[in-house]
């Protein structure tokens, strides 16, 4: 029901009500109460028409009346009345009926029935009839003719009866009649209250409506607080009185249009542009310039925590100030400094002058003009950019409101320049960072490569050779693992540090990733790059680096070297050769250089050219084969799942495992293209095979930072209509531990698109049980060697417990790997491990039909 929005439509609806209610209510009450006297009369004239009726034949009977002349009687009663609303009946009683005989009479009701018995009058009283039943009770002298009744007994009924509907009816009509010409007047009544009533309100409103719109300026709310607000009822006064106290209260916080529009020319200066990433004290200079466009501005300062108890001190100089006038602010800005508890004593203070026009000299300041002129804020804790407090040295005149104005922004002041020095130091740092790694401060990988071209450019137009090493800390997994993460990026800088010691200081190092580093050796020959590479093999192996525990460990190295042109004139043949003689060197016992030979150059260049041509071959046609192994439910032997390995078929028939691939793709930067291969394949063949398990898929390392991994492999899934909640992604955690943000926004982004993921390895790192705690994961794959413990080593045996234990209370499920023999596998069921896969179930087939028929 919508509500009235009006006065003169709630005060005409109520009278309408009202009106109508008590017409209504007064016809009930009236015509109740006429009612009540119609019965009430009915009543008393039934009565006396039951008393005359006895006396007059109680004196007939004593004349001793006979059987005629009593019929005669009754008949003569009943008709005296028949033009008339009564009736009266009389009736002879069953003792009458004994002695005399029946006579005709109307059949007898429950009420008769009633009085005959009791010998009590009764008066019924409902509906429209009203009726009086009278006993005629036996006295002494009635024994002379009734000889078997005996005193009180009751010889006969006087049944008097009486329609009173005619009456009220009547009595209605008469009411209406009489009621009719008082609505008229009601209505017309009620019509001119209302009238009255809304003239005098809107005569009210009308003149405080003429106030409210004589408001334009601040001081006009004076006006309206000194107007009598007379609404013309005294109801309304107390709004009156609110109104008056609204005003007192909007002038009391209010600010003039005209400082609204000072404080806002003054926060549009405050818009940062592009322009801060160039320099940040530029663009404070030209933001105390565009301040004093607003509002005459002489400096402005800055104060910034630079380091315990250190602060920067920035003064902004509108104008070339004398060197009194420095000498003076600094001096003023010192003093209000030890006036806060926040600068204890023994503080250092920086002070850096900064000009923003330098061809006008600023006026000479007084002491009093610097303190009176002068607003700061100082803030308990470093803000962004570290930035403690600012300050202006301003002229707003003795407006008090401009110098609140000048204070309010402050806060906001205080924000921007922190935020623009706080730009400029992140831009900077990016533009470091991303040339270098931020564990080492090494070159990274992309700058290496630019470096490696840059050199080999140089190095060809000049005829000069230089050297190339690739550097591998060796059994830094062990290191890592048992001393933690933390210890192994103190072990990675202790090692980046004695390398860069061994090199020249023109020399290039770089962190190629992980434990690899490379190192480029302009105008070196073989020998140079020799002597250099032993030399950081000789200081690194010397090194004695304290652990957690207390312990001391020794590097190692793993150096392989390359010389261009001598190796290799394309700067990723001379990696790729450099990297297999590294390789070399781990293979003949670690700790050493591998010194390249003739048949070395050829031998690795067969190879590495053969496997870089299969890679590109493999990419171009398609030519990844997916392999399947099963994994089983071990108590069932049902297959819920397979693992899809990669393998290359060579010309000759025969197939190339992964593990003789996947590091030169890498080098290549091909093994994610592999990988989109790998999976496009294997989900199409699921697809065609109508395969309803999961699928484990392999993903490179380095597809985590492809941008378009999530793209690229929503596309493949949907492509081959293959369900993402039955792809199940594995992570090894050896390659992914040393970027745990990358991770976890990859992690994040996988279950986002319904993919599910797996810890392949578990329990092989240092923060296995740290990744269950911090990622959604669905499936650990416990490491192969506990798997493979678990057959003779108690260790082994309790650390594959755990793991499961810890799997169930989250909700992970648990795969077995390495399962080579019946008796691991009876060690997985005895251990509750959920699933299981190795040679002993099968090996790896091109078939899903065969790998899916080992469960049937």
């Amino acid at each position: 029901m919508t509500p009235i929005k009006t006065i003169r439509g709630l005060l005409l609806t109520a009278a309408v009500v009202f009106s109508t209610a008590l017409a209504v209510a007064t016809q009930y009450v009236v015509s109740d109460l006429y009612e009540r006297s119609i019965r009430e009369e009915a009543m008393r004239d039934a009565n006396t028409f039951a008393e005359v009726t006895f006396q007059s034949m109680f004196q007939l009977m004593r004349t001793g009346w006979t059987r005629t002349q009593l019929e005669e009687f009754i008949r003569a009663i009943e008709r005296s009345v028949d033009k008339t609303q009564h009736q009266i009946t009389i009736y002879r009683a069953p003792r009458v009926t004994e002695l005399f005989g029946e006579i005709k009479q109307r059949e007898m009701d429950a009420a008769i029935l009633g009085v005959i018995s009791t010998g009590e009058s009764l008066r019924l009283d409902r509906g429209p009839e009203v009726r009086f039943i009278n006993p005629l009770r036996a006295e002494a002298e009635c024994r002379q003719c009734h000889t078997n009744a005996q005193p009180g007994e009751v010889l006969g009924v006087i049944d008097v009866r009486q329609d009173i509907r005619p009456l009220l009816e009547a009595g209605n009509r008469q009411f209406m009649f009489a009621f009719a010409p008082v609505v008229p007047v009601a209505i017309v009544a009620t019509l001119l209250m209302v009238a009255y009533i809304r003239r005098r309100l809107n005569k009210a409103i009308a003149g405080f409506a003429t106030n409210i719109r004589s408001i334009s300026r601040l001081s006009d709310l004076k006006q309206l607080e000194s107007a009598s607000l007379d609404f013309g009822f005294s109801e309304f006064s107390p709004v009156a009185t609110e109104v008056r106290q609204l005003i007192e209260r909007v002038r009391g916080v209010a600010v003039d249009k005209e400082m609204l529009e000072f404080e806002i020319r003054l926060l549009e200066k405050f818009i940062l542009t592009s322009d801060v990433v160039k320099d940040w004290r530029e663009y404070v200079n030209r933001l105390l310039i565009d301040i004093d466009g607003v509002m005459p501005a002489y400096a402005l300062f800055s104060i910034f925590k630079t380091g315990d108890d250190i602060f920067d001190l920035e003064v902004f100089w509108r104008y070339a100030p004398s060197t009194e006038s420095r000498q003076l602010f600094e001096e003023t800005v010192r003093e209000s400094l030890r006036r806060n508890p926040y600068f204890a004593d023994g503080y250092a203070v920086r002070i850096e002058h900064n000009i923003a026009d330098s061809s006008r000299n600023a006026p000479e300041l007084a002491r009093c003009d610097i303190e009176v002129q002068t607003k700061s804020l100082l803030v308990e804790a470093p803000k962004i950019g570290g930035i403690v407090g600012i300050g202006m040295q301003a002229q707003a005149g003795t407006d008090a409101t401009r110098w609140l104005v000048v204070e309010s922004i402050l806060s906001t002041l205080l924000n921007v320049v922190g935020s623009v020095k706080a730009i400029d130091k992140y831009t900077k740092d990016l533009e470091y960072y991303a040339t270098r790694d931020p564990l080492t401060n090494l070159y990274n990988q992309r700058v290496f490569w630019e470096l490696l071209d840059s050199e080999a450019t140089r190095s060809g137009r000049h005829g000069y050779k230089f050297g190339l090493l690739m550097i591998d800390a060796d059994n830094f997994k062990s290191v890592n693992d048992t001393y933690g993460h933390g210890f192994g990026d103190v072990f990675l800088q202790e090692v980046a540090t004695a390398i860069r010691r061994a090199i020249r200081e023109d020399d290039l190092l770089a962190r190629y990733g992980g434990d690899e580093f490379v190192a480029i050796l302009p105008e070196t020959d073989l020998a140079g790059t020799l002597e250099v590479a032993q030399r950081i093999v000789d200081i690194v192996t010397s090194l004695g680096i304290e652990t957690p525990d207390g312990s001391r460990v020794s590097g190692s190295l793993s150096v392989g070297m390359a010389v261009y042109p001598d190796h290799a004139i394309e700067t990723k043949d001379l990696f790729l050769f450099a990297d297999s003689m590294m390789y070399r060197a781990k293979s003949e016992g670690k700790g050493r250089v591998a010194i390249p030979t003739e048949q070395d150059v050829v031998e690795v260049f067969r190879s590495l050219s053969e496997k870089s041509m299969l890679i590109l071959a493999a990419v171009e046609a398609r030519g990844v084969i997916p392999y399947y192994q099963p994994i089983i439910d071990p108590k069932t032997g049902k297959v819920e799942a397979l693992e899809v390995l990669a393998r290359i078929r060579l010309d000759d028939g025969s197939i190339l495992v992964a593990d003789a691939f996947v590091a030169i793709a890498e080098k290549m930067g091909l093994m994610h293209k592999l990988d989109y291969i790998l999976m496009e394949r294997a989900l199409e063949a699921a697809t065609a095979a109508d395969y309803q398990g999961l699928l484990f898929l392999n993903m490179s390392p380095r597809a985590l930072v492809l941008n378009d991994f999530v793209q690229e492999t929503r596309r493949i899934a949907s492509a081959s209509g293959f369900d993402p909640a039955r792809i199940v992604f594995e992570i090894t955690e050896r390659e992914t531990i040393k970027n745990m943000a990358l991770l976890e926004r990859f992690i994040n982004t996988l279950r986002g698109e319904g993919f599910r993921l797996a810890i392949d390895d578990f329990g092989s790192g240092f923060s296995s049980f740290h990744y269950v705690k911090r990622f959604p994961i669905d499936f650990l794959k416990i490491e192969g060697d506990f798997i493979l413990g678990m057959k003779h080593n108690d260790k082994d045996r309790a650390l594959v417990r755990s793991i499961v234990a810890l799997a169930r209370e989250l909700g992970i499920r648990t795969v077995a790997e390495y399962v080579e023999d019946a008796e691991v596998l009876d060690k997985v069921v005895a251990q509750s491990i959920d699933l299981a896969q190795g040679y002993h179930i099968q090996r790896p087939t091109p078939s899903i039909e065969q790998a899916i028929g080992i469960g049937t």
